[in-house]
């Protein structure tokens, strides 16, 4: 929308909460630091919020620092982005259960969504938000539950300004500027946030904290600080489409390499803010009156993913690996018209041998090893 930049003051970030409850947000879900890592959680007050926290991430590593900093927005990313509010890890799709007549009657196994406000979502979540929707609610067959969360949530972006080591947007062009996607954005000062508008809904709840436009020194800085975060980014991948060039070396010798080190965790898979893998699986009660078809989450890097009638399509890790980042990398621009990855490095991060994507598409596009 093209509207003025407006100005909330530290003071009134309670009254942004308010204002969402106003607008009929049950649950308004914010950064929480718990268990040594920043995840979405209910939040009642701006004091939920980590203020003074930061995050210091590294191939393997993330750890969360304290300090006096008032800033409560001032880290790059947690495990978890968006995905689990739209995609649920685990969900009954269908019932059967058998009537008196003992014959099988099936039922929509639906549960009521509650409109919900998340605060401090990532550009490079909402990039993956959009990529996730071009998956999930593709005609002519879209996915009612995910469109139902879809449609009940309103997003609350803020601009990165201080990327952890393992980000790379900047390369893959998701951020740090949230630039769609949002009901609201927010670039954060030491004094306050200068708030953006980006829908009619994030409209209507501006409206109730009658806030000042922001000043040009304040748009300036907050400008200044989301340009400073590009350039600080020390990962990168070498181009947005390594469709052809990933293709040319299937049977690269860096493939045998990376799967000595891989585990076949999944961890890379399940904090990805883009990849949508499942499993169906029928579990049925012990008295046999009932049977939930459940989807939940699966991986590329199980054995069981690729397994086709009697035999495993990829039964060793270096194939697994091969298939995921050529997956994320290449096939997806044939799928959706760019690639799977938006540059948020929760993968380096959360990988326990600390593989870093950007190191082995390096690596795979050497020439000398080509």
């Amino acid at each position: 929308m093209d509207s003025p930049a407006l100005f909330l003051p530290r003071s009134s970030l309670d009254a942004l909460l308010q204002a969402l409850r106003g607008d009929g947000y049950e649950r308004v879900l914010g950064p929480v630091a718990r268990d040594g890592a920043i995840t979405f959680q209910n939040v009642q007050s701006a004091a939920d919020f980590p203020v003074g926290v930061r995050d210091r991430q590294a191939p393997g590593q993330y750890r969360l620092e304290s300090g006096a900093d008032p800033r409560c927005f001032a880290w790059a990313n947690g495990p978890q982005a968006l995905k689990p509010l739209t995609f649920a890890p685990r969900e009954t799709l269908w019932r059967c259960e058998r009537d008196t007549d003992g014959g099988l009657v099936f039922r929509d196994a639906g549960e009521r969504n509650v409109r919900t406000a998340v605060i401090g979502v990532r550009a490079c979540d909402l990039a993956a938000l959009k990529i996730q929707e071009r998956h999930f609610l593709k005609e002519p067959y879209p996915d009612p539950r995910y469109a139902a969360r879809r449609e009940s949530l309103f997003l609350v972006a803020v601009h990165c300004s201080h990327p952890a080591s393992t980000c790379f947007c900047a390369s893959t062009g998701d951020g740090p500027r949230a630039e769609t996607g949002f009901d609201l954005a927010l670039s954060e000062l030491d004094d306050g946030f200068v708030v953006t508008v980006g829908t009619e809904r994030g409209a209507a709840v501006v409206e109730r904290l009658d806030l000042d436009r922001a000043s040009p020194g304040q748009r300036t800085d907050a400008d200044a600080e989301i340009e400073a975060a590009a350039r600080q980014q020390v990962r990168a991948l070498p181009s947005r489409n390594l469709r052809d060039s990933l293709y040319a070396r299937l049977e690269h010798a860096h493939w045998d390499q990376v799967g000595r080190r891989c585990l076949s965790c999944g961890n890379c898979t399940a904090v990805c803010p883009t990849c949508f893998c499942h499993a169906e699986q029928d579990e049925p009660t012990l008295d046999g009156s009932r049977t939930d078809h459940l989807r939940q989450w699966d991986s590329c890097f199980t054995a069981v993913h690729s397994y086709m009638g009697h035999f495993l399509v990829r039964e060793e890790t270096r194939l697994r690996y091969r298939q995921w980042l050529t997956h994320k990398l290449a096939s997806w621009h044939d799928q959706y018209g760019r690639s799977g990855c938006v540059g948020c490095g929760r993968c380096i991060a959360w990988c326990p041998v600390g593989i870093d994507i950007t190191a082995e598409v390096a690596a795979l596009l050497e020439p000398a090893h080509a």
